[in-house]
């Protein structure tokens, strides 16, 4: 079967957003690609900062509430949606709650061949990274490295600590069919 959707699940400041921008450009077919730092950007300012959408605590810890978990259960649906329409997804994926995050992409995405693939960074890289972004929260590389992957099962898993999103994209790309 032919992929249709690519996951990157990875922490913050992984490299998932670069390995996506390159999967696009080698990738033969067009892709669409869309993460989860899109749907927070889309959303209101009011349900992005507060105790029932999502709040990111001083120490990286990211808290979500019941709002955003609507909201980000109609953005899953809807990107899912394009899939089965035919369009090629690449999804750009932090699944802060581990297996059960990945069980609910699996679901809405049922009946689609998915390359579900785990980026992986170490912590005090990706730290560094964070910083030098100046868009996050300290903290939240590091709490999330590993966190996100736990009880996740991948088709491939590729490391960014010292090797490039191009290769990165590569590796991927030789798994698409």
């Amino acid at each position: 079967m032919t992929t249709q959707v690519i996951v990157l699940n990875g922490g913050s400041s992984s490299g998932k957003s670069g390995i996506a921008r390159c999967l696009q450009a080698v990738l033969p077919d067009p892709w669409l690609a869309f993460g989860v730092d899109t749907l927070i950007r889309a959303m209101p300012v009011s349900p992005r900062r507060s105790v029932t959408g999502i709040d990111f605590a001083s120490d990286g810890a990211v808290i979500l509430g019941p709002r955003f978990r609507a909201l980000e259960a109609a953005w899953i649906e809807g990107v899912a949606a394009m899939a089965h329409a035919g369009a090629r997804i690449i999804v750009d994926e932090v699944f802060l709650g581990g297996a059960a995050s990945r069980q609910r992409w699996k679901t809405a995405l049922c009946a689609l061949p998915v390359l579900w693939v785990g980026v992986r960074c170490d912590s005090a890289v990706a730290a560094s990274r964070e910083i030098a972004r100046g868009d996050r929260v300290a903290g939240q590389a590091a709490s999330q490295a590993d966190a996100v992957h736990e009880g996740v099962v991948y088709d491939l898993q590729v490391d960014t600590t010292h090797t490039e999103a191009l290769e990165c994209a590569r590796t991927i790309a030789a798994c698409v069919r």
